[in-house]
């Protein structure tokens, strides 16, 4: 289908959205402001129990602790972490929670396996409203925005048929440069930059990262066909669950470069399958098969090797994860590499001998269920 106005363009992939898991009432022409309204409403519905909120509203004073702490952390790749980590705290300035008052609690703000079902809520904005850094620039408006929980983790720019994805991508890079990505707007993890034959997706890079067009990645079926057809890519990618997966599971804030990156579709759908065998596996059953992951240089295989055990280890459905290394140099790069890509929470044990391997192995402590 060919689009001749982008606005035709945008209302269709709206539609679509919406026939797709996002909440139908569309939020059109937000300012931040208006978009921290919204997200403390959605904290207060998601908290309003005895142990959080004690059903009093989140003040100014409340809202703005939580805007430092996303300032002081500023970029995607130590956010990431904040979003992932399910809570942030605040000490509670509300007088009229007398039980909670001067007090710290803590806060929910998102579950990766909490997934269209629960507190997860999934809200489109449409033309968003950016204010000018500048009175020389003047405000902006995007196009897209998709909210989880109320915070704004997808940003869609969109180019009519016939006008290069390559132009939405240089939009996107546009506004970074011109500060548009701070603030609230620093919490977008992923970009799409969409024409009706062409999507691109890629990591926010932060501000003072560089949009390196190498890591932008076209979207492919389970047996790596390109899917160009935007109807095809919104359905797979940024359906529900897809699109809360794929900022729970499958974006990796690697800290052995300090950059967040997106995995590309072969590396999901190998690290889904493989944790998805692992847990129809009936152990007790015995004689389980192998397998093993071939792939070129430079494609990714550390990464989706320690994406597929750490779905492992989080599911529960294995005791220990493995990693077994054939020399001493390349497990050193490995143990470097999965250190790098694992959470705040994570931590991957070493083997310098086998009686260290053996104390790990036996260990009951959760700390050590990833074994290199």
């Amino acid at each position: 289908m060919a689009f001749d106005k982008e606005s035709d363009f945008e209302a269709a992939l709206v539609r679509l959205l919406t026939d797709c898991g996002w909440e139908t009432e569309v939020l059109q022409n937000y300012t931040e402001q208006q978009l921290i309204q919204n997200w403390a409403e959605i904290l207060f519905q998601n908290n309003r129990n005895i142990d959080r909120l004690n059903d009093y509203p989140l003040t100014s004073g409340e809202m703005q602790q939580i805007l430092e702490q996303i300032t002081a952390l500023r970029t995607p790749l130590r956010l990431n972490g904040l979003i992932n980590g399910k809570t942030i705290s605040i000490t509670r300035d509300n007088p009229e929670d007398t039980q909670h008052f001067g007090k710290e609690i803590s806060l929910k703000i998102y579950d990766r396996r909490e997934i269209a079902a629960g507190q997860s809520r999934y809200q489109i904005v449409r033309q968003p409203r950016f204010s000018g850094r500048s009175k020389l620039l003047g405000d902006r408006r995007g196009d897209l925005m998709l909210l989880i929980n109320g915070m704004p983790l997808i940003h869609i720019e969109l180019k009519k048929s016939g006008v290069p994805v390559s132009q939405a991508c240089h939009q996107i890079e546009k506004y970074a440069a011109e500060g548009v990505f701070t603030g609230l707007f620093s919490l977008v993890q992923i970009f799409f930059a969409m024409n009706p034959e062409e999507t691109l997706y890629f990591a926010n890079p932060g501000p003072e990262g560089r949009f390196n067009p190498n890591f932008f990645f076209h979207w492919a079926d389970f047996n790596n066909m390109p899917v160009n057809d935007w109807k095809e890519v919104a359905s797979a990618l940024l359906s529900i669950p897809m699109a809360h997966q794929l900022i729970g599971f499958y974006t990796v804030a690697d800290s052995t470069d300090g950059i967040l990156k997106v995995m590309r579709s072969y590396q999901i759908f190998a690290a889904n399958r493989i944790s998805d065998k692992v847990a129809r596996t009936k152990w007790e059953l015995g004689g389980q098969r192998g397998g093993f992951v071939w792939h070129t240089t430079g494609s990714g295989k550390t990464m989706t090797s320690f994406k597929s055990a750490q779905l492992i280890a989080s599911s529960k459905d294995a005791d220990k994860v493995v990693f077994l290394i054939d020399r001493i140099d390349l497990g050193t790069q490995s143990l470097k590499e999965y250190r790098g890509f694992a959470e705040e929470n994570e931590e991957i044990q070493a083997t310098e001998n086998t009686r260290v391997l053996v104390s790990k192995l036996t260990s009951p402590n959760p700390a050590d269920t990833l074994i290199v």
